[in-house]
């Protein structure tokens, strides 16, 4: 263990490091006793009037096949206008675009109720400001889509259907998912994209939309208050799945998602604060959730971390990463508590993810896990990755202190842990306490790891002394 100067060096930069997490530096409390509550008190989701908006008298038919987009967004509209309460969708299959979440609204989905959103780019026009892969621009609507509202909603046991695997998830380009890169594919658009972040061109000029087959995002609460996403079943998304960018006082809960289509993330809150995600079902084509601040020169800019995070009571299956930090993660993320989840799958890569690099930076502080319950995973349990695709290549080297996990159990893994730093960015102060790692085939990878530490860790039924 670093004695305490050196603790605190890591662990801040200078007193406004300390004042984050003073117990921290001190050594004197348990974040999960301090913390931990403070930050769950703050998460509360909106309420909304008793009043009912049903989208049938605003012009919705049920059936699939007549476009209901205009008649959702009248009863929205008049909803928020009259201060509030449920927007419904009631029992059957109704077609639609984009829709736009007001101030004061709860989209009820009702239970034998599909939103089914359209395969026609002309649906998500006009474009909106949004964030694509951590990168702002003007393009497409997210499927369902708020910018800067307060108090808003969507709840139910219905489902809302992407229509992905039918129509979005050719644009990738990847004949896995019915694309042709020589005929669509989103390779030209997403470098055009990435030389206007580095250029530092106003998103205001990043203009894209129709014709550049950039997937849009299923939810995306943009820079809004008080959000709540409960109990719907969502499938087929075209893109990532739950989005909520910017935002603070965000409700996750009671989430199915099961999507197995290209980058479908399950749910990625970027650069928000106090976001509580709950009792979520996860099957995807992708990390199941994944935490971010932006990329690159735009995170940067935007300076705005992931902090206060906790997910909690999660069943994850399918993906690359269960509970994920990254990539995208150029202005932060710090204070994330997760426990009670159940990971298993044997096509689960890892359960406990950080993936990095000296391209994207950014400061990683104080993650600590909790009673998780692992039962396969094909890579590592554990896996933080500064060599993520660029790997060293960049002068943003990444910052990552204080990792703990606690209570930990494994039944198979390839690797108990796969921790590599860079040689100039070590990962600093990890703590690995009561874990039970199970069978695991291969020895672990530690590199430029700096105060790894180990306290009644057992691999193969065995006390571990050292990983290495």
């Amino acid at each position: 263990m670093h004695d305490r100067r050196e603790f605190i060096k890591y662990l801040t930069v200078g007193a406004a490091g300390i004042a984050l997490f003073p117990q921290l530096a001190l050594g004197q409390a348990d974040p999960w006793i301090t913390e931990y509550p403070r930050i769950l008190a703050r998460i509360k989701p909106p309420k909304f009037k008793n009043k009912d908006y049903s989208i049938l008298k605003f012009g919705a038919k049920a059936g699939g096949q007549i476009d209901c987009r205009e008649a959702i967004n009248k009863a929205i509209d008049a909803c928020s206008k009259a201060g509030g309460g449920r927007v419904v969708v009631p029992v059957g299959e109704f077609l639609t675009g984009a829709i736009r979440l007001k101030s004061n609204v709860n989209l009820h989905v009702s239970k034998g109720a599909t939103l089914k959103f359209a395969t026609d780019p002309k649906a998500y026009l006009p474009i909106v400001h949004t964030r694509w892969e951590g990168m702002e621009l003007m393009h497409l609507s997210p499927l369902i889509y708020a910018y800067e509202q307060t108090n808003i909603a969507i709840t139910g046991e219905g489902t809302l259907d992407g229509q992905g695997k039918s129509f979005f998830w050719k644009w990738h380009g990847n004949p896995r998912y019915g694309g042709n890169p020589d005929v669509i594919s989103q390779r030209a658009a997403r470098a055009r994209l990435y030389e206007m972040m580095d250029k530092n061109v106003p998103v205001a000029e990043r203009i894209f939309g129709e014709g550049h087959y950039l997937r849009p995002q299923f939810i995306q609460p943009y820079k809004c208050k008080n959000v709540l996403i409960e109990g719907v079943r969502i499938i087929d998304s075209p893109m990532w799945e739950v989005d909520p960018v910017m935002c603070e006082n965000v409700t996750v809960k009671n989430l199915h998602i099961a999507t197995h289509g290209p980058n479908n993330d399950g749910c990625d809150p970027e650069s928000c604060k106090d976001v509580l995600i709950d009792n979520c079902f996860f099957d995807t084509g992708d990390d199941c959730i994944a935490i971010k601040s932006g990329r690159n020169n735009d995170g940067r800019r935007l300076n705005t971390p992931t902090e206060d995070i906790i997910v909690r009571n999660c069943t994850m299956r399918d993906g690359h990463g269960g509970i994920t930090v990254g990539s995208e993660i150029s202005g932060g993320v710090r204070n994330l508590f997760a426990h009670d989840n159940k990971l298993d799958s044997p096509d689960l890569w890892t359960a406990i993810r950080v993936k990095n690099n000296a391209s994207r930076g950014g400061k990683l502080e104080n993650f600590y896990y909790k009673n998780n319950v692992v039962g396969r995973v094909s890579r590592a349990v554990v896996e933080i990755d500064f060599n993520y695709e660029e790997g060293a290549k960049g002068e943003h080297i990444p910052v990552m202190r204080n990792l703990q996990i606690d209570g930990l159990t494994c039944t198979s893994g390839n690797r108990a842990v796969d921790l590599q730093g860079l040689d100039n960015a070590p990962i600093y102060d990890v703590m690995l306490k009561n874990c039970d790692f199970g069978v695991i085939k291969n020895p672990s990878v530690v590199k430029n790891v700096k105060g790894l530490k180990l306290n009644n860790v057992k691999i193969g039924g065995k006390i571990a002394d050292s990983l290495v």
